[in-house]
């Protein structure tokens, strides 16, 4: 006897509502439970042919049925490779969509050095109170597991945790329904000690598996390691000589070319959440210390699902202000539409 297709839906809609339930399933609750606009008695026969095959077996205290190990099986097993193929699709879509959005950047950044005959950067999105999409454990080894997370943005972030002992494929699939049911659409910033404190005693014996998997989640929201900035018309710099006195210009060359300052500046107004538009800091007022002298000018863009990036101008303190403020504006606006376009 073959598992249809029917029949696998059927399956599917017995485990699912036994792993949310606890209790024996019967057709009428099948009936309601999927699309399949099939009568009771229909769903009776292909339920007996599925007990025939071995994949669900009835309690003797009750007429409903549960899943048996081979129904476990299969329902694991096909919902793995349905999340492995959501996980390459997102990774295809990631990628393909990262590649247009660097190039789109790294055209900003050269755009509005040459518009303006300043220095110019532009970060790539950071996520910013990202929500999560998906979390997904899957078994690596007797030993580890591996955790997928999904966040808005379709940004998608592995890391491995260690299992103190053998995990059960049941159990992986219980916890996936535990994490996904009490996470799924929150941000980090939600996710308190008594929603965790909860999940954990729901979690029984597994509990430290989910501290794990609440630690993977923060490390991969919060991480700025893959922080990318692009820059453009440095040289600019030696245009005006107030800006290259006393190896100031090496000084703000090296900036340019290290990074990591523009990183923290970045960081500071992405944090900022008031900052929405346009933020001017004069001399003293710059974070960057090696840019006392300047003044820099930036805008925070915004491409939805909590993907932020920094758009930034710098220059002497004598810059022309409404050309660099009208030339950013421009250029968010450009940046919001084309982006938006290619989606």
């Amino acid at each position: 006897m073959e598992l249809t297709e029917r029949k696998m839906i059927i399956l599917q809609a017995i485990v699912r509502n036994y792993l949310e339930t606890g209790e024996p399933v019967g057709s009428r609750t099948i009936s309601k439970y999927t699309d399949l606009n099939l009568s009771s008695a229909t769903i009776r026969n292909e339920m007996a042919d599925l007990e025939e095959m071995g994949y669900i077996i009835q309690p003797h205290t009750s007429a409903g049925r549960i899943p048996s190990d081979l129904g476990y099986r299969v329902y694991v097993d096909e919902m793995m490779k349905e999340k492995e193929r959501e996980v390459e699709e997102l990774k295809s879509e990631l990628i393909e969509k990262e590649e247009r959005l660097d190039n789109l950047l790294k055209q900003t950044a050269k755009l509005l050095a040459v518009n303006t005959n300043y220095a110019s950067m532009v970060s790539a999105p950071s996520i910013h109170r990202n929500k999560l999409k998906l979390i997904q454990l899957s078994k690596v080894n007797s030993s580890q597991l591996l955790v997928v997370v999904v966040v808005e943005g379709n940004v998608i972030k592995n890391s491995i945790i260690n299992t103190k002992e053998d995990i059960s494929e049941e159990t992986i699939l219980k916890l996936n329904i535990l994490l996904n049911t009490n996470l799924n659409g929150l941000a980090i910033e939600e996710i308190n000690l008594a929603l965790i404190a909860g999940i954990k005693q729901k979690a029984g014996i597994h509990s430290d598996i989910v501290s794990e998997v609440v630690d993977s989640i923060a490390e991969a929201i919060h991480s700025e390691d893959d922080l990318q900035i692009y820059t453009s018309g440095a040289n600019n710099i030696f245009k005006y000589p107030e800006l290259t006195e006393n190896n100031k210009a090496s000084e703000l060359i090296e900036t340019f070319e290290e990074k990591g300052a523009l990183g923290e500046l970045v960081i500071r107004t992405l944090s900022e959440e008031e900052n929405t538009g346009i933020q001017v800091y004069i001399g003293n007022e710059n974070p960057v210390e090696s840019m006392k002298d300047c003044s820099i000018v930036t805008a925070t863009y915004d491409l939805g699902d909590g993907m932020k990036g920094t758009i930034g101008i710098i220059g002497p303190k004598r810059m022309d202000y409404d050309k660099v403020v009208d030339n950013l504006k421009g250029v968010m606006k450009q940046l919001d539409s084309i982006y938006k376009k290619d989606e």
